[in-house]
């Protein structure tokens, strides 16, 4: 049986002033795919804006909005309507993969996957060598357990912490600071998967579980970030360091791709001689509705 999510993600930017806004580029809405479907999906946004659609390379929907009225704010809102289908159901249990560590990608699969399997920094590498074979001194015979140690790893040797600020450390940042965000985690351990070889990806979306507090996760209330990992015959697998998640339904893709530069939400500019932004609220509610069939 999927859940039934509505999802209001609710962003809004004060300027000290009126301003007039210039294109903004929004990654909001999720593809369908057959472990979630989009039943409906709406953005207000004000100023009014004039919306043109378009998949960006990595075939993820983004929407390029356009103004003519100047303002002293942008307020855009997404609702979302979705069913989650568990990736456990799907898969049939995560334990069931026996792919081995050290692997080999196929022919094609090396071919399809280069973009994805080089580090972003790769000067980082030294760096993120030597911490990792302190941390995590151990190595499983198959990729996903691998995998799975390396999340668990990474999240015992970070500390979380929320930073409003734009953009993400560089693993090494990460790694010398001790302290990160989701988007941190998601990509120390990616950039940490390309090292030993494998293909990952930025993934950004929202948290979900009744119980996350009680558990301890964290992420929720706002947009959550993560890594898939291409492991040999299982295909792409959610890996969230975060919060020691592998493979969860809790996790609710919107977009993926091959930097978190290019997984932001909302990005644009804006013109006003001497103005400034006063403030920024981003607020997530992520509620279960009753499934209808």
């Amino acid at each position: 049986m999927p859940d039934l999510l509505r999802i209001v993600h609710r962003t809004e930017y004060r300027y000290d002033r009126v301003v007039q806004f210039g294109p903004h580029r929004l990654m909001l809405r999720p593809r369908d795919a057959h472990d979630l479907w989009v039943e409906d999906a709406s953005l207000s946004i004000y100023p009014p804006a004039q919306l043109r659609w378009k998949f960006d390379p990595f075939g993820n929907s983004v929407a390029s909005a356009s103004f003519t009225d100047p303002a002293d704010r942008l307020s855009v809102t997404s609702t979302l309507l979705l069913r989650r289908y568990s990736t456990e159901n799907r898969r049939g249990g995560l334990g069931s993969s026996t792919a081995p560590f050290p692997f080999e990608y196929s022919a094609d699969e090396k071919v399809d996957l280069r973009p994805f399997r080089r580090m972003h920094d790769p000067e980082d590498e030294t760096i993120i060598s030597g911490w990792i074979d302190r941390v995590f001194p151990g190595r499983p015979a198959t990729a996903l357990a691998f995998l799975s140690d390396l999340a668990t790893a990474i999240h015992g040797a970070i500390s979380y912490s929320r930073r409003d600020e734009m953009g993400t450390q560089t693993a090494a940042e990460t790694i010398r600071t001790g302290r990160g965000t989701c988007r941190d985690f998601a990509f120390l351990f990616m950039e940490t998967a390309r090292s030993f070889g494998f293909a990952a990806r930025f993934v950004t979306g929202y948290l979900h579980d009744a119980r996350a507090e009680s558990r301890g996760m964290v992420g929720g209330g706002a947009t959550h970030a993560w890594a898939d990992v291409y492991v040999p015959d299982e295909g792409w697998i959610e890996f969230d360091p975060t919060n020691r998640i592998v493979g969860g339904a809790p996790l609710i893709r919107v977009a993926t791709t091959r930097t978190p530069r290019q997984a932001s939400p909302i990005s644009g500019s804006f013109v006003g001689r001497g103005a400034a932004l006063r403030g920024l609220d981003v607020v997530v509610d992520v509620t279960s509705e009753h499934v209808r069939d």
